[in-house]
């Protein structure tokens, strides 16, 4: 017999986790990011507009459609917007054609940010509405079913909150989150973020702005044979980001499509495209000094060291390591800054030299599962964390010959799928995984076997 319904009840969803992360550093973020206002006439339109379009689009072919990029201002439109505009998409929505849940995610492409107003009553806001100098925030990238969505999160490490802020829905599933301060077209920082999805188009977002229902403008084109609009850009899943704090308007992206992208955010166009690979790219990090430099981790066994500064020759002049597997994560030693961390499929973790080509200094059998998560510790350079999909966090101890298990812990929420640190304190991960609570942030100097290990006396 099948289980009855309470009415007005909605059903628990059977898919729900988080895949994807990113913190905000501290004092970046308005203390009160501006929200955007639809009226009742202007959500009726929309709605039946929608619908229409829907319905005009049931007898066309199936030819993929996606968007140039679009910035909402006119003065911070990048040359390639206007260049891909078809004038006959009022709203946008041909590049949500293909999506199951179209009649939602049409929605998020109808408002400008030129529609922000100040909230009427600020007093009257509860104090959690206001983000503290203090506060990180944590962009959590959250799927429920068919839906998905970036729930922006508080965390306040003196006052140990933690909380949703708001949150927005997205067009298509997350799977990697990029934090920058670049504003494409802006002499002044921003607070942006990259979110690369199952579908090839990147998203870039105002962290500024409060409940946003469209992106900032977003990098890519699916290309549409009916109205001449070119592809450029990925062809498939968006799997890693990373952003280049050194050159602040160049944005690396890694795909399923085996290539690596480039991006100058201020003319929204691919830069240097990158296609050494032989399978999917599934992490890549730009080098934290050398901004020419950028590491990939791919589904081939290989990692490859690129010098972007020529573009001609960038396909055959790197260099490279082999493991076993695939290589799920690849990351750069923050202080160190020669050695770097690879995370493989089988669970293994190896460490590398880039003065030192195709050797490995040690490999060690760290988990069972996949790696999903790897990060460094910049005040204790030996320091080394892992999370795998198996659920467990582990604490490693090693040097350029070793790597010796501190500690493990499991925070029982099923698969942990992705792992990043706090730009702010080393020591503060935050984890993301597929049962209750999916999102939780925890100091490892909780652990007493951290600080012994580590001679850490201050917790805080």
């Amino acid at each position: 017999m099948a289980e009855e319904v309470e009415e007005g009840v909605p059903p628990e969803p059977s898919i729900d986790f988080v895949p994807a992360l990113c913190f905000v550093p501290r004092g970046v973020t308005k203390e009160r990011p501006d929200k955007i206002v639809l009226t009742q006439a202007e959500l009726a339109r929309i709605i039946g507009e929608t619908q229409n379009m829907l319905e005009e689009n049931e007898d066309e072919d199936d030819d993929e459609d996606g968007d140039g990029m679009e910035v909402d201002n006119e003065e911070v439109a990048p040359s390639a917007g206007n260049e891909n505009h078809n004038p006959q998409d009022e709203f946008n929505f041909d590049n949500y054609e293909n999506e199951e849940n179209s009649t939602v995610t049409n929605l998020a492409n109808v408002v400008d940010a030129d529609q922000q107003v100040p909230d009427e009553d600020e007093d009257s806001e509860a104090e959690d509405e206001v983000i503290k100098p203090t506060d990180n925030l944590v962009l959590v990238g959250h799927v429920q079913d068919d839906a998905a969505s970036m729930e922006v999160w508080v965390f306040n490490q003196e006052e140990e909150a933690l909380y949703t802020h708001h949150d927005f829905l997205l067009p298509s599933f997350p799977l990697c989150i990029e934090w920058m301060n670049h504003d494409a077209g802006s002499d002044k920082p921003g607070n942006m973020c990259a979110i690369g999805c199952m579908d090839p188009i990147i998203t870039i977002w105002d962290l500024d702005i409060q409940d946003s229902i469209e992106p900032t403008f977003k990098l890519g084109s699916k290309g549409n044979r009916k109205k001449q609009k070119e592809q450029y850009g990925h062809k498939d899943a968006v799997l890693d980001l990373s952003w280049n704090a050194q050159f602040e308007h160049i944005l690396a992206s890694g795909s399923v499509d085996q290539t690596l992208i480039l991006w100058d955010m201020d003319e929204g166009q691919p830069h240097t495209t990158i296609t050494a690979f032989e399978e999917k790219v599934q992490s890549i990090e730009f080098h934290p000094e050398d901004a020419q430099s950028i590491l990939t981790g791919c589904a081939d066994g290989l990692v490859r060291l690129f010098d972007c500064r020529d573009a001609e020759s960038v396909n055959s002049s790197f260099i490279k390591w082999q493991t076993n597997g695939e290589v799920e994560k690849v990351l750069w030693h923050p202080t160190e800054t020669n050695y770097f961390i690879i995370g493989s499929n089988d669970g293994s973790l190896h460490y590398a030299d880039r003065r030192k080509p195709n050797e490995l200094l040690w490999s060690v059998k760290a988990h069972n599962e996949e790696i999903s998560g790897v990060c460094f510790n910049k005040l204790m350079p030996n320091l080394l964390t892992s999370t795998s999909t198996e659920g467990a966090l582990k604490i490693w101890n090693f040097n350029t010959t070793e790597a010796k298990h501190v500690y493990e812990h499991d925070f029982n929420m099923g698969r942990l799928q992705c792992m990043r640190q706090c730009p702010d304190d080393p020591y503060t991960l935050a984890f993301g995984g597929e049962k209750p609570p999916r999102c939780s942030v925890f100091n490892i100097k909780n652990f007493e076997a951290v600080r012994r290990t580590f001679g850490i006396t201050d917790v805080e």
